[in-house]
């Protein structure tokens, strides 16, 4: 929700108090403790969508080598989960708010993977990168046009042999998402539902 000052958690430079704290959670066995602010998305806690998405979808081996993406980083989590679990590869974290990155490089450094890990707003990713894995929550709440554009934006840089991963509630459009996904030309499965939401697996 927003605060009062308007803010929302895609906004670009959010003017609301900081408000530093941290989330603390556990995935395939880590225990994780993260930066989080007032400002950013879920800032209180592992969002229960992206709890599902860690828990459900298949996590980088450790042998991945490559770039791997981050849609909508917000503090962090699935960066510093990808960073941990897959040693050599690297992770790009994207996100249109500014405080979110700040508190994702900052997490990188907490997670012992600041070397590997690359922040940027997304007008800032090169335009010629590719990647091996796709990882989002992707900000359904701002709009489905503007989020069918974000993906139609991200989707198509997968490599010709990569997946991505996103989550979206059930109640939200998960189901109406995936099948506008297919009609996109993409492969999408169903990897998994659990607790209202869906873990879409998208291949080319």
């Amino acid at each position: 929700m927003p605060d009062v000052t308007g803010d929302h958690y895609f906004t670009a430079e959010p003017t609301s108090a900081a408000q530093p704290r941290e989330v603390e959670f556990s995935v395939a066995g880590r225990d994780y403790t993260l930066a989080s602010a007032g400002g950013v998305f879920s800032a209180d806690r592992l969002d229960p969508g992206t709890a599902v998405l860690l828990r459900k979808a298949e996590l980088p081996a450790g042998d991945v080598t490559g770039a791997l993406l981050d849609i909508g980083c917000g503090f962090g989590p699935i960066t510093c989960v990808l960073a941990t679990t897959a040693p050599a590869a690297t992770i790009w974290a994207v996100d249109v708010n500014q405080r979110a990155r700040d508190l994702t490089a900052a997490n990188a450094a907490r997670v012992g993977a600041a070397d590997r890990v690359r922040v940027r707003a997304p007008a800032d990713v090169p335009d010629d990168l590719t990647f091996a894995q796709i990882w989002s929550n992707p900000p359904i709440h701002i709009g489905k046009a503007e989020l069918h554009e974000l993906l139609l934006r991200w989707l198509p840089r997968l490599t010709p042999d990569g997946v991505a991963w996103l989550v979206v509630a059930r109640h939200l459009g998960g189901d109406s998402l995936h099948r506008w996904l297919v009609e996109q030309g993409w492969q999408v499965t169903r990897h998994a539902s659990q607790k209202g939401y869906r873990v879409l697996r998208v291949t080319r």
